[in-house]
């Protein structure tokens, strides 16, 4: 957003610095810059995961990456896979059949216009069927350690409003919000320790806000799901 005013955004410039460095406290820091996704080897079979993982857990990904790399060990193998073959090896994941049509497209497509690699920067990842701007982000800071922008998931959706960084519910919006009040070099980590603070310490329903530190920074956020 345009920050109608200055106090305001000094406010929460200086309250997200101030989570932020509790957040590097306690995320162990073997934590602080990956992906909870295992098996990819490329950056093509990292896309292939992340588009996988959406509204799907991390550990069901994992779980079918593991044979579904091994089967199709090329960019080729999905381009010229069979829609119905593939839905069956992917059957266990969340709109699987929306999901084989994106990655088989996608593979076509990066085949066909760019020269059989999975592309470098935001503008062409977001052409890609079933990549928006998350999924683009998750691909460049994990597999080219490039940042264009902070992926906004649910975890970092719910961390941005539980926090009162934003005003904005949609990922976009907050997305740009975060990115105002966080360094670019700090993008790329700030994303994945929001998720993994969402996953490990706070999660989505009422918990024990006495052991959340993060809490004593920003009282408000106690409200919602303290116990």
């Amino acid at each position: 957003m345009i920050y109608q005013s200055k106090n305001i955004y000094e406010i929460r410039k200086n309250r997200a610095s101030a989570l932020l460095r509790e957040l590097k406290k306690i995320i162990p820091k073997k934590e602080h810059a990956i992906s909870d996704l295992v098996h990819w080897k490329n950056p093509w079979e990292l896309l292939v995961a992340v588009i996988l993982s959406a509204q799907c857990t991390d550990k069901r990904v994992n779980i079918v990456t593991k044979d579904l790399f091994k089967k199709y060990k090329k960019l080729q193998d999905y381009a010229y896979a069979q829609q119905e073959d593939f839905e069956k090896d992917i059957s266990s994941i969340n709109f699987f059949r929306m999901k084989t049509k994106s990655i088989i497209a996608s593979a076509n497509k990066i085949q066909n216009d760019f020269d059989g690699k999975v592309p470098e920067t935001l503008a062409k990842l977001i052409t890609l069927s079933g990549v928006a701007r998350k999924t683009a982000n998750v691909v460049l800071g994990n597999a080219f350690g490039k940042t264009e922008g902070i992926a906004v998931d649910t975890h970092v959706k719910r961390f941005a409003i539980r926090f009162n960084l934003t005003d904005n519910i949609t990922p976009e919006k907050i997305e740009q919000d975060l990115m105002q009040l966080f360094s670019k070099k700090e993008w790329f980590i700030v994303s994945n320790l929001m998720i993994q603070y969402g996953r490990r310490i706070a999660p989505a329903r009422k918990y024990d806000i006495s052991k959340d530190s993060l809490v004593k920074i920003y009282p408000p956020a106690g409200k919602i799901f303290g116990v």
